[in-house]
């Protein structure tokens, strides 16, 4: 294992995914492969690397390969940098029908980014996502963990000012 990686799959960060791990039956300790890359790129500066995505293969005794399967088919994985407020806004049927391209036009130029950029203090990103779940409340996106629906523009610039 890498030294990055020996530093973080120590203590509670190997707990968390052992904790996964016992979710499943014995001698299947892949199927936590994606809780196990959340629990990582938490701990990692918000990526991941190659370089972790295989450490997380050899801790769950899988190929490489199929960690890069899981890893670059989510939205959720980021495999650059990101801000430390990334707006992942929904762009599927639902939340465009209602606006979403306007939402993220408004998002872009009041941080002055394009989707996959990152402000110049690092402070925000944004990513354009496939369905989130929360059709009813379109437009809607995801900030951290938190999901904000019926978005408008006032309300991005409130939440902005509060995250500044």
């Amino acid at each position: 294992m890498s030294e990055v990686f020996k530093d973080v799959i120590q203590g509670d960060l190997k707990a968390r995914i052992d904790r996964w791990i016992a979710n499943y039956p014995a001698g299947r300790k892949q199927s936590a492969v994606m809780p196990a890359l959340r629990i990582v790129q938490e701990e990692c500066n918000g990526r991941l690397t190659t370089e972790l995505m295989n450490e997380v293969a050899d801790y769950l005794e899988m190929t490489p390969i199929a960690v890069y399967e899981v890893a670059t088919f989510y939205s959720m994985y980021e495999h650059k940098d990101v801000g430390r407020h990334k707006f992942c806004l929904c762009t599927n049927i639902s939340c465009m029908l209602r606006g979403s391209d306007d939402i993220l036009a408004h998002l872009e130029n009041k941080l002055g980014i394009k989707p996959g950029q990152v402000t110049a203090d690092g402070k925000f990103s944004i990513k354009k996502v496939e369905c989130l779940g929360a059709c009813g409340g379109a437009p809607m996106m995801m900030l951290g963990k938190d999901y904000h629906e019926n978005l408008t523009p006032e309300y991005l610039d409130k939440l902005i000012t509060e995250l500044e």
